[in-house]
């Protein structure tokens, strides 16, 4: 956001907000409007966890970014750690952090049955529907 104008073009059925802390954003969003996905960059408070545990109880879906390079690395965050062993998250993705590279390095996917999280080959991570129905 500059001057309350959104600066990327995300789509006409997209709210931004601006001048709020990401935690009190997300708990006003779905009491509000009753949003079916919230995105947020930049996890890692405890008072995020708290408003990513609740739209998860609200039933919402999410897409979140933090950083780390591994998901030893993420549970360094006692915030993230906690979504990570409540297995909150159904997919973990690693991202390049390699100029020329740019892309996707690692997948990893919920095992629910066995609450772990198992990497997910490259040539599968896309076309793999086993993992993405969770109910």
């Amino acid at each position: 956001m500059y001057r309350g104008i959104p600066q990327n073009d995300v789509g006409i059925r997209t709210d931004i907000l601006d001048g709020i802390t990401k935690h009190l954003g997300m708990k006003m969003l779905i009491r509000s409007m009753s949003p079916k996905v919230i995105v947020a960059d930049e996890i890692g408070s405890m008072e995020d966890v708290e408003a990513i545990r609740y739209g998860i109880c609200c039933g919402i879906k999410g897409i979140f970014t933090a950083h780390g390079s591994s998901i030893e690395d993420i549970k360094l965050n006692p915030a993230l750690n906690k979504l990570i062993e409540n297995y909150c998250f159904e997919r973990i993705i690693f991202l390049s952090d390699k100029k020329e590279k740019c892309g996707i390095e690692r997948v990893y996917g919920l095992n629910k049955e066995e609450k772990l999280y198992v990497q997910i080959k490259e040539n599968e991570y896309i076309y793999d529907q086993s993992l993405s129905k969770f109910d």
